[in-house]
Protein backbone atom coordinates (compact mmCIF):
# COMPACT_ATOMS: atom_id res chain seq x y z
CA UNK A 1 0.00 0.00 0.00
CA UNK A 2 2.73 2.48 0.82
CA UNK A 3 4.13 2.26 -3.02
CA UNK A 4 0.56 3.30 -4.28
CA UNK A 5 1.21 7.40 -3.72
CA UNK A 6 4.51 6.19 -6.11
CA UNK A 7 2.41 5.26 -9.13
CA UNK A 8 0.57 8.31 -9.14
CA UNK A 9 2.57 11.06 -8.81
CA UNK A 10 4.18 10.99 -12.39
CA UNK A 11 0.39 11.11 -13.44
CA UNK A 12 0.07 14.06 -11.19
CA UNK A 13 3.35 15.82 -12.92
CA UNK A 14 2.08 15.34 -16.16
CA UNK A 15 -1.29 17.30 -15.19
CA UNK A 16 0.46 20.14 -13.76
CA UNK A 17 2.47 20.17 -16.58
CA UNK A 18 -0.51 20.17 -19.27
CA UNK A 19 -1.86 22.79 -17.35
CA UNK A 20 0.66 25.04 -17.08
CA UNK A 21 1.23 24.85 -20.81
CA UNK A 22 -2.25 25.41 -21.27
CA UNK A 23 -2.61 28.85 -18.90
CA UNK A 24 1.03 29.61 -20.97
CA UNK A 25 -0.44 29.40 -24.53
CA UNK A 26 -3.19 31.82 -23.94
CA UNK A 27 -3.50 34.82 -25.86
CA UNK A 28 -2.72 37.44 -23.27
CA UNK A 29 -1.77 40.10 -25.79
CA UNK A 30 -5.60 39.35 -27.37
CA UNK A 31 -6.95 39.96 -23.74
CA UNK A 32 -4.84 43.18 -22.95
CA UNK A 33 -5.94 44.59 -26.14
CA UNK A 34 -9.97 43.70 -25.06
CA UNK A 35 -9.52 45.80 -21.67
CA UNK A 36 -7.48 48.49 -23.38
CA UNK A 37 -10.84 48.78 -25.52
CA UNK A 38 -13.06 48.46 -22.86
CA UNK A 39 -11.61 51.30 -20.92
CA UNK A 40 -11.45 53.38 -23.80
CA UNK A 41 -15.58 52.72 -24.25
CA UNK A 42 -16.04 53.63 -20.69
CA UNK A 43 -13.88 56.75 -20.74
CA UNK A 44 -15.52 57.65 -24.09
CA UNK A 45 -19.45 57.44 -22.43
CA UNK A 46 -18.49 59.04 -18.78
CA UNK A 47 -15.91 61.44 -20.21
CA UNK A 48 -17.66 64.45 -21.96
CA UNK A 49 -14.60 65.36 -23.45
CA UNK A 50 -13.82 62.57 -24.98
CA UNK A 51 -17.34 62.08 -26.29
CA UNK A 52 -17.33 64.88 -28.51
CA UNK A 53 -13.93 64.07 -29.62
CA UNK A 54 -15.18 60.56 -30.55
CA UNK A 55 -18.25 62.19 -32.43
CA UNK A 56 -16.47 64.66 -34.05
CA UNK A 57 -13.58 61.84 -35.28
CA UNK A 58 -16.15 58.77 -36.23
CA UNK A 59 -17.25 61.28 -39.33
CA UNK A 60 -13.78 60.28 -40.69
CA UNK A 61 -14.60 56.57 -40.69
CA UNK A 62 -16.29 56.51 -43.94
CA UNK A 63 -13.99 58.20 -45.88
CA UNK A 64 -11.27 55.80 -44.08
CA UNK A 65 -13.45 52.63 -45.30
CA UNK A 66 -14.25 53.80 -48.44
CA UNK A 67 -10.76 55.05 -49.54
CA UNK A 68 -9.20 51.89 -48.52
CA UNK A 69 -11.96 49.25 -50.20
CA UNK A 70 -11.63 51.17 -53.44
CA UNK A 71 -7.86 50.97 -53.11
CA UNK A 72 -7.54 48.03 -52.19
CA UNK A 73 -9.72 46.83 -55.40
CA UNK A 74 -8.20 48.86 -57.82
CA UNK A 75 -4.39 47.60 -56.35
CA UNK A 76 -5.35 43.67 -57.34
CA UNK A 77 -6.13 44.84 -60.77
CA UNK A 78 -2.61 47.01 -60.88
CA UNK A 79 -0.83 43.65 -59.03
CA UNK A 80 -2.45 40.67 -60.73
CA UNK A 81 -1.43 42.39 -64.29
CA UNK A 82 2.01 43.14 -63.16
CA UNK A 83 2.19 39.85 -61.53
CA UNK A 84 1.68 38.40 -64.68
CA UNK A 85 3.91 40.30 -66.61
CA UNK A 86 6.59 39.45 -64.10
CA UNK A 87 6.31 35.98 -65.36
CA UNK A 88 5.25 36.55 -68.76
CA UNK A 89 8.11 35.32 -71.67
CA UNK A 90 7.78 38.61 -73.12
CA UNK A 91 10.90 40.72 -73.09
CA UNK A 92 8.63 43.97 -73.21
CA UNK A 93 5.77 43.00 -70.75
CA UNK A 94 8.00 41.10 -68.34
CA UNK A 95 10.97 44.59 -68.63
CA UNK A 96 8.06 46.90 -67.83
CA UNK A 97 6.47 44.83 -64.85
CA UNK A 98 9.70 44.90 -62.90
CA UNK A 99 10.41 48.48 -63.74
CA UNK A 100 7.29 49.38 -62.33
CA UNK A 101 7.99 46.95 -59.48
CA UNK A 102 10.96 48.21 -58.64
CA UNK A 103 10.56 51.70 -59.23
CA UNK A 104 7.36 52.04 -56.53
CA UNK A 105 8.87 49.53 -54.25
CA UNK A 106 12.47 51.66 -54.17
CA UNK A 107 10.12 55.05 -53.07
CA UNK A 108 8.58 55.55 -49.67
CA UNK A 109 4.61 55.68 -49.90
CA UNK A 110 4.51 59.36 -48.70
CA UNK A 111 6.28 60.41 -50.88
CA UNK A 112 4.40 58.64 -54.45
CA UNK A 113 1.67 60.01 -52.80
CA UNK A 114 2.88 63.42 -53.28
CA UNK A 115 4.16 63.25 -56.46
CA UNK A 116 1.28 61.28 -58.02
CA UNK A 117 -1.06 63.75 -56.82
CA UNK A 118 1.07 66.81 -57.49
CA UNK A 119 3.07 65.88 -60.40
CA UNK A 120 1.38 62.62 -62.05
CA UNK A 121 -1.87 63.61 -62.68
CA UNK A 122 -0.95 67.17 -64.05
CA UNK A 123 0.73 65.65 -66.46
CA UNK A 124 -1.86 63.45 -67.33
CA UNK A 125 -4.00 66.41 -67.63
CA UNK A 126 -1.63 68.45 -69.76
CA UNK A 127 -1.48 64.44 -72.22
CA UNK A 128 -5.25 64.56 -72.37
CA UNK A 129 -5.00 67.99 -73.70
CA UNK A 130 -2.80 67.71 -76.00
CA UNK A 131 -4.48 64.82 -77.20
CA UNK A 132 -7.15 66.92 -77.31
CA UNK A 133 -5.55 69.46 -79.51
CA UNK A 134 -4.31 67.12 -82.08
CA UNK A 135 -7.59 65.91 -82.53
CA UNK A 136 -9.37 69.04 -83.33
CA UNK A 137 -6.54 69.63 -85.71
CA UNK A 138 -7.76 66.40 -87.27
CA UNK A 139 -11.24 68.30 -87.71
CA UNK A 140 -12.71 65.77 -84.51
CA UNK A 141 -13.31 68.84 -82.64
CA UNK A 142 -16.33 66.74 -80.85
CA UNK A 143 -13.57 64.50 -79.44
CA UNK A 144 -11.05 67.15 -79.07
CA UNK A 145 -13.13 69.30 -76.42
CA UNK A 146 -13.79 66.52 -74.65
CA UNK A 147 -10.12 66.28 -74.06
CA UNK A 148 -9.07 69.39 -73.60
CA UNK A 149 -11.87 70.65 -71.21
CA UNK A 150 -10.32 68.27 -68.31
CA UNK A 151 -9.04 70.23 -65.82
CA UNK A 152 -6.35 69.49 -62.59
CA UNK A 153 -9.78 70.56 -60.73
CA UNK A 154 -11.84 67.69 -62.25
CA UNK A 155 -9.45 65.20 -59.90
CA UNK A 156 -10.17 65.80 -56.58
CA UNK A 157 -7.80 64.83 -53.90
CA UNK A 158 -10.12 61.67 -53.19
CA UNK A 159 -9.49 60.65 -56.39
CA UNK A 160 -5.74 61.11 -56.25
CA UNK A 161 -5.05 59.63 -52.71
CA UNK A 162 -7.39 56.87 -54.16
CA UNK A 163 -4.93 56.50 -57.17
CA UNK A 164 -1.50 56.86 -54.78
CA UNK A 165 -2.24 54.14 -52.79
CA UNK A 166 -3.98 51.55 -55.71
CA UNK A 167 -0.80 52.33 -57.32
CA UNK A 168 1.67 52.03 -54.84
CA UNK A 169 0.22 48.34 -53.58
CA UNK A 170 -0.24 46.99 -56.67
CA UNK A 171 3.39 46.66 -57.22
CA UNK A 172 3.85 44.97 -53.74
CA UNK A 173 0.65 42.69 -54.51
CA UNK A 174 2.35 41.77 -57.93
CA UNK A 175 5.21 40.16 -56.14
CA UNK A 176 2.49 38.09 -53.96
CA UNK A 177 0.10 37.32 -57.18
CA UNK A 178 3.73 36.19 -58.88
CA UNK A 179 5.13 34.06 -56.01
CA UNK A 180 1.24 32.37 -56.13
CA UNK A 181 1.50 31.63 -59.90
CA UNK A 182 4.88 30.49 -59.51
CA UNK A 183 3.88 28.20 -56.46
CA UNK A 184 1.69 26.01 -58.69
CA UNK A 185 3.87 23.13 -60.65
CA UNK A 186 4.17 23.38 -63.94
CA UNK A 187 2.59 20.26 -64.86
CA UNK A 188 -0.82 21.76 -64.03
CA UNK A 189 -0.35 23.83 -66.86
CA UNK A 190 0.72 21.33 -69.28
CA UNK A 191 -2.10 19.20 -68.30
CA UNK A 192 -4.33 21.81 -69.04
CA UNK A 193 -2.03 22.44 -72.41
CA UNK A 194 -2.95 19.10 -73.59
CA UNK A 195 -6.49 19.10 -73.10
CA UNK A 196 -6.40 21.67 -75.91
CA UNK A 197 -6.72 25.14 -73.56
CA UNK A 198 -5.01 27.81 -74.66
CA UNK A 199 -2.37 29.66 -72.32
CA UNK A 200 -4.67 31.92 -71.22
CA UNK A 201 -7.39 29.94 -70.76
CA UNK A 202 -5.17 27.89 -68.59
CA UNK A 203 -3.99 30.44 -66.47
CA UNK A 204 -7.64 31.41 -66.21
CA UNK A 205 -8.99 28.14 -65.27
CA UNK A 206 -6.75 26.41 -63.78
CA UNK A 207 -3.37 28.57 -62.84
CA UNK A 208 -4.91 31.60 -60.86
CA UNK A 209 -7.72 29.67 -58.74
CA UNK A 210 -5.07 27.89 -57.12
CA UNK A 211 -2.35 30.96 -56.88
CA UNK A 212 -4.90 32.98 -55.47
CA UNK A 213 -6.34 30.53 -53.08
CA UNK A 214 -2.30 30.03 -51.86
CA UNK A 215 -1.95 33.94 -51.40
CA UNK A 216 -5.15 35.04 -49.78
CA UNK A 217 -3.43 34.84 -46.24
CA UNK A 218 -0.54 37.50 -47.79
CA UNK A 219 -3.44 39.49 -49.57
CA UNK A 220 -5.84 39.62 -46.56
CA UNK A 221 -2.26 40.90 -44.26
CA UNK A 222 -1.59 43.63 -47.23
CA UNK A 223 -4.90 44.65 -46.65
CA UNK A 224 -4.85 45.41 -43.05
CA UNK A 225 -1.51 47.28 -43.80
CA UNK A 226 -3.16 49.49 -46.19
CA UNK A 227 -5.60 49.82 -43.93
CA UNK A 228 -3.02 52.01 -41.37
CA UNK A 229 -1.79 53.43 -44.56
CA UNK A 230 -4.77 55.11 -45.82
CA UNK A 231 -3.77 57.42 -42.92
CA UNK A 232 -0.91 58.66 -44.77
CA UNK A 233 -3.61 60.67 -47.51
CA UNK A 234 -4.30 63.02 -44.81
CA UNK A 235 -1.82 65.09 -46.47
CA UNK A 236 -3.87 65.66 -49.43
CA UNK A 237 -6.10 67.00 -46.77
CA UNK A 238 -8.72 63.80 -47.63
CA UNK A 239 -11.20 64.13 -44.62
CA UNK A 240 -10.08 60.39 -43.06
CA UNK A 241 -9.83 60.03 -39.10
CA UNK A 242 -6.66 60.92 -39.39
CA UNK A 243 -7.28 64.27 -40.73
CA UNK A 244 -10.29 65.12 -38.72
CA UNK A 245 -8.08 64.41 -35.82
CA UNK A 246 -5.44 67.00 -36.72
CA UNK A 247 -8.66 69.12 -37.54
CA UNK A 248 -10.20 68.64 -34.31
CA UNK A 249 -7.22 68.72 -31.94
CA UNK A 250 -5.76 71.46 -33.57
CA UNK A 251 -9.18 73.51 -33.04
CA UNK A 252 -9.90 72.19 -29.39
CA UNK A 253 -6.01 71.60 -28.45
CA UNK A 254 -7.44 68.67 -26.63
CA UNK A 255 -4.25 66.14 -28.24
CA UNK A 256 -4.95 63.78 -25.80
CA UNK A 257 -8.37 63.05 -26.43
CA UNK A 258 -7.90 63.01 -30.26
CA UNK A 259 -5.14 61.17 -30.76
CA UNK A 260 -6.12 58.22 -27.95
CA UNK A 261 -9.19 57.98 -29.45
CA UNK A 262 -7.63 58.17 -33.23
CA UNK A 263 -5.52 54.75 -32.06
CA UNK A 264 -7.73 52.75 -30.71
CA UNK A 265 -10.16 53.74 -34.21
CA UNK A 266 -6.94 51.75 -36.21
CA UNK A 267 -5.89 49.32 -33.47
CA UNK A 268 -9.69 47.95 -33.49
CA UNK A 269 -9.90 47.81 -37.24
CA UNK A 270 -6.44 46.31 -37.72
CA UNK A 271 -6.98 43.78 -34.68
CA UNK A 272 -10.67 42.49 -36.47
CA UNK A 273 -8.92 42.07 -39.35
CA UNK A 274 -5.93 40.78 -38.44
CA UNK A 275 -8.77 37.79 -36.45
CA UNK A 276 -10.30 37.59 -39.74
CA UNK A 277 -7.32 36.46 -41.89
CA UNK A 278 -5.77 33.76 -39.31
CA UNK A 279 -9.44 32.56 -39.31
CA UNK A 280 -9.00 32.39 -43.00
CA UNK A 281 -5.50 31.02 -42.52
CA UNK A 282 -6.99 28.04 -40.16
CA UNK A 283 -9.40 26.96 -42.21
CA UNK A 284 -7.30 27.16 -45.38
CA UNK A 285 -5.05 24.59 -43.62
CA UNK A 286 -7.89 22.58 -42.41
CA UNK A 287 -9.26 22.44 -45.61
CA UNK A 288 -5.64 21.29 -46.88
Amino acid sequence: MAEQPQAIKPIIEIDDLSSKKSIRDLPWWFFALILIAIYVFFIITTNQNYNDAFNFIKIGLVVTIKTTLISYVIAILFGLLAGLGRISKSVILNNISRLYVELIRGIPILVLIFFIAFVGVPVLVDGMNNIGYWLSGLGLDFLGKIFTAVTNQDLSMNARAITALAFTYGAYLAEIFRAGIQSIVKGQMEAARSLGMSYGQSMRYVILPQAIRNVLPALGNDFVAMVKDSSLVSVLAVRDITQVSRLYAGTTFRFREAYIILAVLYLTMTVILSLGVQLLERRLRKHD
